[in-house]
């Protein structure tokens, strides 16, 4: 039986310590914080105006914008909450429609196994078809790879969280500037913000995830493999320590399962493509009620950008170890015994409500689309 490298016992060791990044975490749950507590900082906000009409004349013109602004986060708040989804199952009709055919668009354009084979063959390495990949020292494959994609999906995010930021909180603050209402945004314009930058942000998952799976040897166009890339997906983007859990461990049953080479003839493109659509809408309403920051003017443009960044930067991290995981566990199956039985379990936070399972676990959506039940 072959033996690992020097350099895949090394990644192995990082595999079995693999927790996130400390500082993403950080930046996720502050910008999670705005969110949290936009609404109820615009309800006090806005009561004490109320109850106080003379509070705007006896302070400065900027204080005056100050505390219109204050009213804005409220007004703002209130719309939001009255036009975005407020559960999965809300993500329906032409919203949800737009966000599935973005994803599909995106998640696929431009990913070419051919070209992942031709940057191993400039390097000298011995591949003729993708597969052969999963031949290869590790080293190899992380040459390829390089560094560019850690940060390349994550900023493109950002990018798009920082515009719906802009367009949702935009307007609140003119408003709050000038005191035209006519320059604070429509419903319409919210629900399209939301709905749109939710439409990028997972199909810029979809595609990550897609990207890591092409450099270790793994075609994302294929029925199980998109399984997967939806397995990671969900990991990189549970919220709660239970959700985390169930995720991590829907993708350890699948890796042990395809590692063992099994295939199945009743999982194809139309059971994939049903869970992928709810999904979609799960995380819909996830990443609404994350982003409801970006009502906050000016604020809600940087909490966009930074729920974005730290979303897509946990999916692809969450990518990197799985694939990897997989990859050597191919290869190297004796490994399997020396992985801890905890290997993966997030551990216990002091917030009671985290533990609570509260995602979308794909393994119980397969066995309910009649696919093979691998829970």
């Amino acid at each position: 039986m072959a033996e690992p490298s020097e350099y895949e016992l090394a990644a192995w060791r990082d595999i079995q310590q693999f927790k996130g990044r400390p500082l993403s975490a950080a930046l996720r749950r502050a910008g999670e914080g705005v969110s949290n507590g936009a609404a109820a900082l615009g309800r006090r906000a806005t009561t004490y105006l109320e109850n106080h009409p003379g509070a705007q004349s006896v302070v400065s013109r900027g204080r005056g914008i100050a505390a219109k602004g204050a009213s804005a986060i409220g007004a703002g708040a209130r719309k939001a909450a009255g036009v975005v989804p407020t559960s999965a199952a809300d993500w329906s009709g032409s919203a949800l429609g737009s966000m599935q055919r973005t994803v599909a668009k995106i998640s696929r354009a431009g990913l070419s196994p051919k070209r992942v084979v031709e940057l191993h063959q400039k390097r000298g390495h011995d591949v003729t078809k993708l597969s052969d990949l999963r031949r290869l020292d590790l080293e190899k494959i992380h040459a390829v790879r390089g560094r560019a994609l850690s940060w390349y999906y994550p900023a493109t995010a950002a990018v798009s969280g920082m515009g719906a930021g802009l367009v949702i909180s935009g307007g609140e603050l003119a408003t709050a500037v000038s005191g035209g209402a006519a320059a604070a945004p429509s419903g319409g314009a919210i629900v399209s913000a939301f709905a749109g930058d939710a439409a990028i942000v997972i199909g810029l998952a979809s595609r990550a995830v897609g990207h890591v799976s092409l450099l270790y040897g793994y075609d994302p166009e294929e029925p199980a493999e998109k399984l997967f890339v939806l397995s990671v997906v969900n990991a990189g983007t549970a919220a709660s320590v239970g959700a985390k859990n169930a995720a991590f461990a829907d993708i350890s049953r699948l890796t042990q399962a395809l590692v063992r080479g099994k295939t199945w003839k009743v999982l194809n493109d139309s059971v994939v493509a049903r869970i992928a659509g709810r999904f979609a809408e799960a995380f819909g309403h996830t990443l609404t009620k994350k982003g409801l920051g970006k009502v906050v003017p000016v604020a809600g443009i940087l909490v966009g950008g930074t729920i974005n960044w730290t979303t897509l930067e946990g999916i692809v991290d969450t990518a990197e170890m799985a694939y990897r995981r997989r990859f050597l566990l191919e290869k190297y199956p004796q490994l399997l015994a020396d992985e801890p039985i905890d290997a993966f379990v997030v551990e216990d936070t002091d917030d009671p409500n985290d533990v609570v399972y509260d995602g979308f676990n794909v393994l119980d959506e397969l066995a309910v689309e009649g696919g093979p039940d691998l829970r």
